[in-house]
């Protein structure tokens, strides 16, 4: 009877033991760098002037035809 009473606690705790050993995972340390803002320069594209033709008629051999709006650079 003290024998079986014996194992029965045993097993019991077992599990409770093994459940309050560290892991692996807790034990070891993570570093994390913090992050470096580096200053960047940003230069404004240079300036292309442009123009709006806007749409017309044009006059050809067979009639009248329409010239949508475009951009001309000056």
């Amino acid at each position: 009877m003290i024998m079986k009473r014996f194992l029965f606690g045993t097993l019991l705790a077992l599990p409770l033991a093994v459940a309050s050993l560290p892991s692996q995972a807790s034990a070891a340390q993570i570093i994390v760098r913090p992050v470096v803002h580096r200053n960047v320069v940003v230069r404004p594209r240079p300036v292309v002037h442009q123009k709006l033709i806007p749409g017309h008629w044009e006059q050809t051999r067979y009639g009248r035809r329409w010239v949508p709006a475009h951009y001309v650079r000056v």
